[in-house]
């Protein structure tokens, strides 16, 4: 009986598929005449290899890169374009016939070989290849031929792109917005007089006008709890906040979303920052947000489906998770390498001011481990003794330096909820600091170095960056610095050059008075991938005193289908835009002590950017978020299907400390939810000029940047013991 991938070797391919075909032959003449004399794809895989091998044997340095024997960035860019090519067709060679396990498509097998395909069209005129997998096998080869060269863009395009996207400070824009908020206040007015939306903390007092009503809503304006307490919950509610301007096929797939129990949760300050009447100025400036709101055709089927792709979400009390670690519970701490864990409070912080489309949590939501109930969220007497047990953890930890808290959102925890973490943070690290004295040297555990807190607010409702939780954040670090804990950072995530308002500079102000920098960690969507979108970003950041942290490919399977922007494009932005933002080694000392003058920060920032002639600067390093792994951005295509979609083998971060396990646990394999044709297709539908991406094609080999000093630990005095604690292989 054949199986179902044998099947699919005797489907003819499509006219379409043909014609790209004979287009490929055509251009080139030594692989027709290899294909033609081939008798079976055997000889046709070692033809094309014996091909392809003379070339790249003339090149040492693209040969040893490619048999493994040189690695790291300085490597990988001793390559030339024609070399990423050589290498790719060498190792879809390689690993021709291989099976892989694609959890996109629910666990279905897809089978990666294609030369054998080309074989297969050339000679019967079946393989069942799409049109999508033929256009990247003619834009490989002319890359190999030299007829597809790389143009790299000057910096004059950069900034022309750049341009297209006004940031939310933009005084035009600061004037749709408010707009939007009457418009949406004027709503939430009606619906409260009628009844139909309830709060006890805001009502109107009796005998109010409509103007008073009208005042007192802009004062709970800026109070972050009416946000959260007049949340959109609803389909139909979230279109009459964008006065019904949302079209029948949008609102169609909202409603299947919420029958399929995927919840709504958009507070009245981020949904007025989406555009209803569209400036001829900002066409489109408002996509990425807009997506993080309106969900896909492609989540709504998902969901139910999802897979978890952090495999250390899966976790069994008293068991390792998937890289090694023992925790002390299995819901609020997460871990992967040996400096830094994930702290997720059993309170309020286990919520977020909104839920996005591409969140990476949404398994937990599909499980109902994460809710929008936030009343439920409320801490009880379990979360004191559970947050007793997670402090000693990392009190008896030999490696543990760094805390991140977050959920969740670290600041959707209240004032007091957070008050009493930062006070067991700092009650954990004095007693570790007293332990240690005792100790050896050889044989001294990691002290706390770093907290951290995870949080979206100062997007998605800056309100929450109140004086008094500044002021609580200003105290937290005074007492935590006396003890020598010296690094004390807001972990936030701006999507979008439009998200950064005056409320929002206003806030992010607050917490670098604090003492706390502020950093930021950006998601590579779709909408957000655009020419120039992410550097506008960048820039923007700096002008506010935040630095770019990380640049994410988006994580998960087919239910980010929609958001996702392939691996080749996050490695096309890092070096063909992104560079224009690049320091020199010259200055990595004048960035690692912005930390030590907070409130100097955006000053310095600036100075730095003139000094250097820079529209940006780009400390942040473009990875994905690897299962069991971590991030990196060191990959091979080494596969790719007959839909075009690219297979994609992994390896980690060189330039960290990982967990053990890694040296055990085999590749890492990760096939795409897009081919490189379906995401330019997407991009022609919102709007852009895709002759502006060409050389996407050519970017199948990618390397993790360095990580700049400003992000690393700081030394210890004394000598670390090597022991790992907590870990089991």
């Amino acid at each position: 009986m054949l199986t179902p991938n044998q099947k699919l070797d005797q489907i003819a391919i499509t006219v379409k598929s043909h014609k790209l075909l004979k287009k490929l032959l055509k251009e080139n003449p030594k692989l027709e005449e290899i294909m033609r004399h081939a008798r079976n794809e055997t000889e046709a895989l070692i033809g094309v290899r014996n091909w392809i091998m003379g070339y790249l044997k003339q090149r040492p340095a693209a040969y040893n890169f490619y048999k493994g024997s040189d690695s790291g960035r300085e490597a990988f860019e001793k390559l030339t374009w024609q070399d990423y090519a050589a290498i790719r067709i060498l190792d879809y060679i390689d690993n021709a016939g291989r099976e892989f396990e694609d959890p996109n498509l629910r666990g279905e097998i897809a089978v990666s070989n294609p030369i054998k395909l080309i074989w297969l069209a050339v000679t019967y005129g079946t393989g069942g290849a799409k049109p999508f997998f033929f256009e990247d096998m003619l834009y490989l080869f002319r890359q190999f031929s030299g007829t597809y060269k790389r143009e790299m863009p000057e910096k004059e395009s950069l900034l022309q792109w750049m341009d297209r996207y006004p940031p939310g400070l933009d005084p035009r824009i600061v004037k749709l917005r408010e707009e939007n908020r009457d418009r949406i206040i004027n709503i939430l007015i009606g619906k409260l007089d009628a009844g139909e939306i309830k709060s006890e903390r805001f009502q109107f007092s009796p005998k109010m006008s409509q103007e008073q009503k009208f005042l007192q809503m802009l004062e709970w304006w800026d109070d972050y709890r009416f946000h959260l307490s007049f949340a959109v919950r609803s389909p139909q509610l979230l279109n009459e906040l964008l006065g019904n301007s949302l079209d029948p096929d949008t609102m169609k797939i909202l409603y299947e979303a919420e029958e399929a129990g995927i919840p709504f949760f958009v507070n009245p300050y981020y949904l007025s920052l989406l555009h209803v009447r569209v400036p001829y100025f900002a066409i489109g400036a408002d996509l990425a947000i807009r997506y993080y709101v309106i969900y896909s055709k492609k989540l709504v089927e998902e969901f139910g489906h999802i897979l978890a792709w952090e495999k250390e979400d899966i976790v069994e009390p008293g068991k390792p998770n998937a890289a090694g670690w023992i925790l002390p519970t299995h819901h609020n701490v997460h871990r992967r390498y040996p400096e830094v864990a994930i702290l997720i409070p059993a309170t309020m912080g286990r919520a977020c001011g909104g839920l996005c489309a591409s969140c990476q949590r949404m398994y937990d939501f599909q499980r109902g481990n994460l809710n929008f109930n936030l009343d439920k969220l409320k801490p009880d007497g379990k979360w004191d003794d559970q947050l007793k047990k997670i402090m000693q953890y990392w009190e008896d930890d030999s490696q543990l330096r760094d805390i991140l808290i977050t959920g969740g959102d670290a600041l959707m925890s209240s004032n007091k909820s957070l008050q009493k973490i930062l006070d067991a943070v700092l009650e954990m690290a004095i007693n570790k600091k007293t332990k240690n004295e005792s100790l050896p040297e050889g044989e001294k555990m990691a002290e706390l170095l770093r907290v951290r807190l995870g949080t979206r607010l100062p997007a998605y409702l800056p309100q929450r960056l109140t004086v008094e939780l500044c002021n609580i954040l200003a105290e937290f670090k005074r007492k935590a610095s006396e003890i020598g804990i010296r690094q004390f950072v807001v972990q936030t995530h701006f999507e979008s050059p439009m998200e950064i308002t005056p409320e929002a500079r206003d806030g992010i102000e607050r917490l670098v008075k604090a003492g706390w920098l502020v950093t930021n960690q950006h998601v590579f969507t779709a909408a957000s991938s655009r020419r120039g979108h992410t550097a506008r970003l960048r820039q923007v950041l700096s002008e506010i005193g935040v630095l770019p942290y990380y640049t994410f490919t988006v994580k998960g399977y087919m239910e980010n289908n929609f958001n996702f922007a392939t691996n080749a494009r996050a490695v096309q932005e890092q070096i063909e835009e992104k560079i224009f933002g690049a320091l020199t080694p010259v200055d990595y000392e004048l960035i690692r002590q912005m930390p030590d003058e907070p409130e100097m920060i955006t000053e310095n920032i600036q100075a730095l950017m003139q000094k250097n002639n820079l529209p940006f600067l780009a400390t942040d390093r473009n990875v994905l978020n690897l299962p069991g792994v971590g991030k990196s951005l060191t990959y091979r295509v080494i596969g790719i299907t007959r839909y075009g979609r690219r297979i994609l083998r992994f390896d980690h971060d060189q330039t960290r400390t990982h967990s053990p396990i890694i040296h055990s646990m085999g590749e890492v394999i990760i096939i795409e939810s897009k081919s490189i044709s379906e995401y330019l297709h997407q991009m022609e539908e919102i709007g852009e000029d895709v002759s502006e991406y060409d050389s996407i094609w050519g970017y199948s080999v990618g390397e993790t940047e360095p990580r700049l000093p400003i992000y690393e630990y700081p030394e210890y005095e004394y000598q670390l013991t090597a022991e790992l604690t907590n870990l089991e292989i």
